[in-house]
């Protein structure tokens, strides 16, 4: 895994955007991918809000992703062969570039047909805990008319970075504008936070 960390965090340090291709291997991007149906199934995700604590706001014009939080509790396997891979990216990201990540927050993530999140930036007003942010997508065949893209707004441009199966992008949470664009079929993603 070493050479996929190094390829996350050398495109990070050059473009302030870290992109590896198979962060997730494509049979625990499966794994999860179907564990995440089952919930989405069972009725177990629920909107997502922006902003935190009694802050929280629930708006679908600006946010219409469904949302799970991982937990090590749940003891699911691949859930926790997930955590074990990021457990390991954070001792080789503290090792390597002295970041003082001391833990992280992770949930599934669905847009169902239709759906989008407006431009945002993903650090609270009032908690500047979240330094890194990660999306592993889980999106097999996903192609170009099926919308959806990451949109990520630097310096004046955009780039548009599309939601493939085991696909990892990795930037600061606290300067980097970014926006999902209009999906035209489901899509599905782990997100989360790397904190001190």
């Amino acid at each position: 895994m070493q050479d996929v960390f190094d390829t996350l965090i050398d495109s990070f340090s050059k473009d302030k955007i870290g992109i590896a291709e198979n962060f997730l291997s494509l049979p625990l991007a499966a794994s999860l991918k179907k564990k995440m149906n089952s919930l989405f199934t069972e009725k177990r995700l629920r909107y997502a809000g922006t902003g935190n604590d009694s802050a929280v706001s629930h708006n679908k014009s600006v946010r219409g992703d469904m949302i799970y939080w991982l937990d090590r509790s749940h003891n699911e396997p691949c859930e926790n062969d997930f955590f074990d891979q990021m457990d390991s990216f954070v001792s080789y990201l503290n090792a390597t570039c002295y970041t003082g990540i001391t833990g992280y927050e992770f949930h599934y993530a669905i847009y169902e047909e239709g759906s989008f999140y407006k431009t945002h930036l993903d650090q609270f007003h009032n908690n500047s805990s979240r330094k890194y942010t990660m999306i592993m997508y889980l999106n097999a065949d996903w192609q170009t008319k099926d919308g959806g893209e990451l949109c990520i707004h630097q310096d004046g441009a955009q780039q548009n970075i599309s939601p493939e199966s085991g696909k990892s992008v990795f930037f600061k949470s606290s300067e980097l504008l970014h926006e999902v664009l209009l999906t035209n079929k489901i899509r599905m993603s782990i997100t989360g936070w790397l904190k001190v």
